[in-house]
């Protein structure tokens, strides 16, 4: 628990219990520390309270600090009598200088927290933004191209050839994808801010899992995707439906970034409980200073081209930690970028138990 949190009643038990412990503690010294020390460190037993409580806490063990300070370490002990004139200097500047400390701590503390809350409100509507900006583009296409095309459709109902409206048809069936992919995307990421992601697992081929990604990949066909499934791999237990949202993602990011002719390599074996794949292409690479920031929230890198909300590799990241695993990008042997999953799961060699 943060201790701003801390109820105000404990906050003045604690404080005042923090100032008697320390002047306890200082006590039982009093024979190896001056007075002077003492009042030097009851001030930072005040300036760390005040880092941490309200003001009134802080106060209390501002005055009750002075009180100490005069009773127990200044003479004549346990009085409040002072005999000489430095003495009472010492008393009055150690109760001004607690004073001042306590309201100017508590008062940078609430510009503090004053800045950081305008901070998230400017990144939020930042992000809200890039968001809007984003996704005004992704969904203005699609539903243009869906409109445009049934438009087509009825008004030259019975002129257009089979071939033509298989085109259409086509068309609406592709933009559909496009806005089922971001809507997707929106909900994925809003049960990950949320919190409330549940996984739902079940014994998975993973031969199968990379073939159902690829099939959902808009490949077009001067790009190849190279994937050898491997009959030793075991059946592994995870949630296959946002396991291949991840796979998904990362290969659709490769076949959109990577230049004609690019070949998509696609990897994945189980070693040490840990199920890892790799997915490499043999493109331009991800320069290093972004390898980190391409998993963030609505990033994009720059001169990427129009279109993406910034959303997939993020959600990736989410669902593979959900897995308590790991994602990283790397550079690749083959010359592009690589992207590496490693996720602990339990692992069967009994066929049977799939689906079961």
């Amino acid at each position: 628990m943060a201790l701003h949190k801390i109820k105000i009643s404990h906050q003045f038990a604690i404080s005042i219990l923090t100032v008697l412990t320390v002047s306890g503690i200082c006590w039982s010294l009093k024979d190896y520390l001056d007075y002077r020390i003492v009042a030097l460190i009851l001030l930072l037993v005040v300036s760390v309270l005040a880092v941490s409580f309200k003001i009134l806490p802080v106060l209390i063990a501002a005055l009750l600090s002075a009180l100490l300070l005069n009773y127990i370490f200044i003479e004549p002990y346990m009085t409040y009598e002072i005999d000489n004139a430095e003495n009472a200097l010492l008393f009055f500047m150690f109760v001004a200088v607690a004073l001042v400390n306590a309201v100017l701590t508590n008062r940078l503390r609430i510009q503090e927290k004053k800045a950081r809350i305008r901070e998230e409100k400017e990144n939020t509507i930042k992000l809200y933004n890039t968001l809007l900006n984003s996704l005004s583009h992704e969904l203005k296409t699609p539903i243009s191209t869906i409109i445009g095309a049934i438009d087509t459709l009825t008004e030259n109902n019975g002129s257009l050839t089979k071939e033509q409206e298989d085109d259409l048809l086509a068309e609406i069936d592709i933009a559909g994808s496009r806005l089922n992919i971001q809507v997707e995307n929106l909900l994925n990421m809003s049960r990950l801010e949320a919190g409330n992601l549940r996984l739902k697992k079940d014994w998975t081929d993973i031969n199968e899992l990379v073939f159902l990604a690829i099939e959902k990949v808009e490949n077009p066909e001067n790009k190849q995707i190279s994937f050898e499934p491997s009959e030793k791999l075991p059946l592994v237990l995870l949630d296959s439906g946002l396991v291949e949202i991840v796979l998904y993602s990362i290969i659709h990011n490769a076949i959109r970034y990577t230049p004609p002719f690019a070949i998509v390599y696609i990897t994945a074996a189980y070693q040490d409980d840990l199920l890892k794949i790799s997915i490499e292409d043999n493109g331009k690479g991800i320069p290093p200073e972004e390898s980190t920031r391409v998993f963030e929230k609505f990033y994009r890198m720059p001169n990427s081209g129009t279109g993406g909300s910034g959303l997939g590799l993020s959600i990736a990241k989410g669902f593979v930690q959900a897995h308590k695993g790991k994602i990283s990008l790397e550079s690749s042997s083959f010359g592009g970028a690589a992207f590496k999953i490693s996720i602990p799961v339990e692992a069967s060699y009994i066929k049977n138990l799939k689906n079961e």
